[in-house]
Order: structure tokens, then C-alpha cells, then sequence
């Protein structure tokens, strides 16, 4: 789709530097930019490439003054915030390409099933029996949604997603590609003959509005009652959700976590990559978890900031790792000493 610098600056309320009908049909990065596309400047650091850029239009905040001559070409668009600007016009670009409400051929669904409004369904989809899909929801080829599950309004779930049977999916949530929710939580009880006795896994999943789920990412059903993800938490691809575990409103949580059964997770939470949270624990909210950190046991205190492994407060941490990478030298100082000692006595 072709855009006018006037179009955006409609759609973002912003003010227009150059020309009002230049014409972009492509988006680029500001140090890749190409004749015909939009760009953005936000962060300084990249100002440089501002007079070199071959984009037809950035956006750039208000504050924005160049110091040295565009290329006649680059048409500005000032705004208030030009990151979060950039951000809603790629929703737009996002729209605009996404497909169309229909329900295409090979796709199976139950007599059984509720189908909401302007809903999009692809090829090979299997809709179960007793499911409910909300208006505006698309569905992506080779997904399977099993029995009694409901999903919301307005959601996206792409190819090759399995919702295994009593899920609940709120409104506005988006479920990347190889995302499993439901599957059996690693429930297993040794019995006399040393091997391992599976523990069914009768509860559900209960994902609330305005969640995403990253690519691979797995959340297992409880063994009784509910796993949960709660409103406008959002996972990395590749992150482990073990059973019973309960996920606090808009948590962000980074690719390759693992969260062990019956671990409870605070609201506004931020966790980086390779974390692993042991099971039965409790975290308050506001809890920030560097990257590949161990958490072995509770933290009550709000907004604690944790780093190692095993995890502890990182300002212990930090003073703790430069003793650590000292300790060659501290080494090497005491041999000396050790030395010097020694030659009194033998004196």
C-alpha cells in the first residue's frame, strides 16, 4: 500500500517539513533507508544517519532541529513521540496486510462450535466440539483448538498453534507460531518398583486479555484448578510455563525462561532471558530478574532486583563479582605473602 507524508501526518497528528505529497509503500531502518520508504529517528545516537538516509520520510520528534542539510528528498514528520508513532503505524501496516474474514476450504469445524463475526479461519484449522471463537479472531492454517475452549474477540493465532481442550483465551491476545497451552503439566509419582507413575492433569489454562505468547513457547495445564497468565503479560519465544504457575498482570517475561509448577509470579514483573524460577515459590510485584539467573526461593519485597545464580540482590551481586574477577590477583598476593612468611621464620 502507497501512504502520503499528508496521510500520516493525519493518522499521527503530526506537523509536515517538506513535501506533503511525497510517497512512501515500504518501511526501513533509518541507516538502510531507501528511496519510497518511511523511517523514524528516536534515539540520538542515530541522528548521523539522518542526512545520509535515502528515506522519503521520517518522523522525528518535535524537538528535532537538524544541524546540518537534509538530501532534498527526506520529507520530516514531527511528532510528540516518535517511537510510539512509528509503533502505530506499523499496527496500521499490520492491518492492512492482515487476511481477510473468511473460512477457507480443508479447515474443520464442529456443528458444535460458536463462530463470532468477521472471523478468519485457514486451511486445516480442526475447531472442536463445544468451542466458542469471538468476532474478529484469525485463526492461521494448521492449528488445532480442542474441546470446550473459548476465545476471545479480536485475537491472532498463527500457523501450527495446539489448544489443547478447556483452555480459556481472553480478548486482544496474540499466539505466535509452535505455541503449545494445555499440554500435561510434568506431573509424575515414584511408586515400589523405582519407575514413575503419571498424575493426571484434569485442570485448564486461563490466559486473560491482552496477552502475547511468543513463538514455542509452552503452558501446561494444572493438575487441579488453573494455570493463569493474567492481563497484559507478555512472553518471549521459547518460554516454559509449568503447571498450576500464575503469571501477574502486564509481566514481561525473556525467551528461554522456565518456570517450575506452582510458582507464583507478581504483577509488572520483568525477567530476562534463561531465568529459571524453582516450583512452590512466591514473587512480589515489580521484581526485575537479570538474565540467566537462578531464583531458588520467595522474594517479598516489592521491586527487589536480582542477579546470579543463585539469585540474590544484585547490588550484593555486582560488589561480589568484582571481588570474584579480583581474585587471581588477590591470589597471587597472599603466594607473595605466604612467601615472604615463610622466609622470617627460616630466619
Amino acid at each position: 500500500m502507497e501512504f502520503s507524508a499528508e496521510q500520516i501526518a493525519g493518522i499521527l497528528e503530526g506537523d509536515i517539513q517538506g513535501d506533503k505529497t511525497q510517497i512512501v509503500s515500504g518501511l526501513s531502518k533509518i541507516e538502510q533507508g531507501k528511496k519510497g520508504t518511511l523511517s523514524f529517528l528516536a534515539n540520538p545516537k542515530y541522528e548521523e544517519y539522518i542526512y545520509t538516509t535515502e528515506a522519503s520520510i521520517v518522523i522525528v520528534n518535535k524537538t528535532f532541529e537538524p544541524q546540518k542539510p537534509l538530501k532534498n528528498s527526506t520529507t520530516l514528520i514531527k511528532v510528540d513521540d516518535a517511537y510510539a508513532c512509528f509503533a502505530k503505524l506499523l499496527e496500521v501496516y499490520n492491518q492492512s496486510v492482515e487476511k481477510q474474514p473468511k473460512i477457507e476450504e480443508n479447515s474443520y469445524i464442529s456443528p458444535k462450535a460458536t463462530i463470532g463475526k468477521n472471523v478468519y479461519i485457514g486451511s486445516f484449522v480442526y475447531i472442536s466440539d463445544n468451542v466458542t471463537i469471538g468476532d474478529n479472531t484469525h485463526i492461521y492454517p494448521n492449528t488445532f483448538v480442542g474441546d470446550n475452549t473459548q476465545i476471545g474477540s479480536d485475537c491472532r493465532i498463527f500457523s501450527g498453534v495446539n489448544i489443547y481442550r478447556e483452555s480459556q483465551i481472553g480478548n486482544h491476545c496474540t499466539i505466535h507460531s509452535g505455541v503449545v497451552i494445555g499440554a500435561d503439566g510434568f506431573g509424575f509419582a515414584p511408586n515400589s518398583e523405582n519407575n514413575y507413575q503419571k498424575v493426571p492433569q484434569i485442570g485448564n489454562v486461563i490466559i486473560e486479555d491482552h496477552v502475547e505468547l511468543g513463538a514455542g513457547t509452552c503452558i501446561d495445564r494444572a493438575t487441579l484448578g488453573s494455570t493463569i497468565i493474567k492481563k497484559g503479560v507478555k512472553l518471549d519465544n521459547l518460554v516454559q510455563v509449568g503447571h498450576n504457575v500464575e503469571i501477574g498482570e502486564n509481566t514481561v517475561i525473556a525467551a528461554q525462561t522456565g518456570i517450575a509448577g506452582s510458582a507464583k509470579l507478581g504483577k509488572n514483573m520483568m525477567i530476562g532471558g534463561q531465568v529459571g524460577i524453582v516450583g512452590h515459590i512466591s514473587l512480589a510485584d515489580g521484581v526485575l530478574i537479570g538474565a540467566q539467573s537462578g531464583v531458588p526461593k520467595s522474594i517479598r519485597k516489592e521491586g527487589t532486583v536480582l542477579l546470579g545464580s543463585p539469585a540474590y540482590d544484585a547490588n550484593d551481586y555486582k560488589k561480589a563479582y568484582m571481588g570474584f574477577r579480583r581474585l587471581p590477583q588477590i591470589l597471587d598476593r597472599l603466594r607473595t605473602l605466604e612467601e615472604e612468611l615463610k622466609e622470617l621464620k627460616n630466619k
